[in-house]
């Protein structure tokens, strides 16, 4: 049976998206590691734009069935996000609110608020490497669900992936289509 959730998990796991985002996720005790380095073409502005983009997130993340946000103060938000992770046959529905703290252009930090985890602080940094912007997440979280040890951080890893992928692509595509500034009528 464990033979054929690894084989399982590797072949969801195989087809996902493009190998130049790395994401790494381990356990430690009950607590899930999950760090990401996702490259991207584009510049912090650009970037920023998408990553607290939260009220229109449900458009182009396509786990996000909800996504609203509530100004705190000048750098906070409180953010409300409702959806499903899933990975091949298993599916995981969520609901959270997070504080979010907000570096412009430079860092993003989110910290669990209410809902379905234990505990969630993550911390996402937007960092110049040789020439191209690198979106670097990293942080640990403690679900009230089972994740199975051999299992579970293969999935997580595959659905992070996916996530970042979207988030890249909308990068690209807003890039591609920028809006159109709207005449003035004098």
């Amino acid at each position: 049976m464990v033979l054929w959730l690894v084989s399982l998990a590797f072949a969801t796991v195989a087809p996902a998206s493009p190998g130049d985002i790395d994401v790494d996720v381990t356990t430690d005790g009950e607590a899930i590691l999950v760090r990401v380095d996702c490259p991207v073409h584009a510049s912090a502005a650009q970037a920023w734009e998408v990553l607290t983009d939260y009220d229109n997130m449900t458009h182009f993340l396509t786990h996000l069935e909800a996504s609203h946000v509530e100004p705190i103060g000048p750098s906070r938000v409180r953010v409300y996000q409702k959806g499903v992770a899933s990975s091949g046959p298993f599916r995981f529905a969520f609901e959270n609110v997070r504080e979010v703290e907000m570096v412009p252009l430079k860092i993003i930090r989110s910290r669990f608020v209410s809902g379905d985890l234990r505990a969630s602080e993550f911390e996402t940094e937007l960092r110049l490497q040789d020439g191209e912007l690198h979106i670097l997440n990293r942080g640990r979280y403690v679900s009230n669900l089972l994740v199975p040890p051999l299992v579970g951080p293969m999935l997580i890893a595959a659905e992070t992936r996916r996530q970042f992928v979207e988030l890249r692509e909308e990068i690209e595509r807003r890039i591609a289509n920028p809006p159109r500034s709207v005449a003035r009528k004098d």
